[in-house]
């Protein structure tokens, strides 16, 4: 057998000819039901061969009626990201004069846990209308944050949370420091 540039191409072996039998027998068709093609006297065949699809294809099919072009929704606004406290609400906090109106300790709970008793202390903080709250995370083991100090600004981030909170940031060292985040309620309207 020679190709098309003069090269002679190799036939196969018998291993490799039993081999193709069984790939070809494991294949399954892409289509349940044959490719009804119609025949040169108009009459519809289902044994179709490859040479027989390639008149198939070239012939025109009826142009498709697009659907009825639907407007999208709108989109809401990207929520802005989480605010910093801000240099002199922080020194105010540092220093005593701003006072800290509610404080959660989230040491010893599991993720699920944390997270529930998280969005219930901020829900009663805005109802509260608190400004300023203390979420105390802990610092983690062996110089690694501990999971609740990585998931808690994550958690802040979210949807349900992005309606209760303005903004958070590292607490200062003596409310917890690295273990320990300000967070700033968004007051009720």
């Amino acid at each position: 057998m020679t190709t098309r540039d003069g090269s002679r191409r190799r036939g196969l072996t018998y291993e490799e000819r039993v081999l193709w039998t069984a790939v070809t027998k494991a294949i399954k068709p892409l289509r349940a039901t044959p490719l009804v093609v119609p025949d040169a006297d108009g009459e519809t065949a289902t044994d179709v061969s490859y040479a027989a699809l390639r008149p198939a294809r070239s012939l025109k099919r009826p142009a498709k009626t697009a659907p009825a072009a639907v407007p999208p929704a709108p989109k809401k606004p990207a929520p802005l990201p989480l605010a910093p406290l801000g240099r002199r609400m922080r020194q105010r906090v540092a220093r005593g004069k701003q006072e800290i109106d509610a404080r959660l300790d989230l040491h010893g709970l599991t993720q699920s846990e944390a997270h529930a008793a998280l969005l219930r202390f901020l829900r009663n903080a805005h109802a509260r209308d608190a400004r300023l709250v203390l979420v105390i995370t802990g610092k983690g083991r062996g110089g690694e944050p501990g999971v609740l100090r990585r998931q808690v600004p994550q958690w802040l981030g979210l949807s349900e949370f992005r309606s209760l909170v303005v903004g958070l940031e590292d607490a200062h060292g003596a409310h917890g420091g690295e273990g320990a985040l300000y967070v700033r309620v968004r007051r009720a309207r």
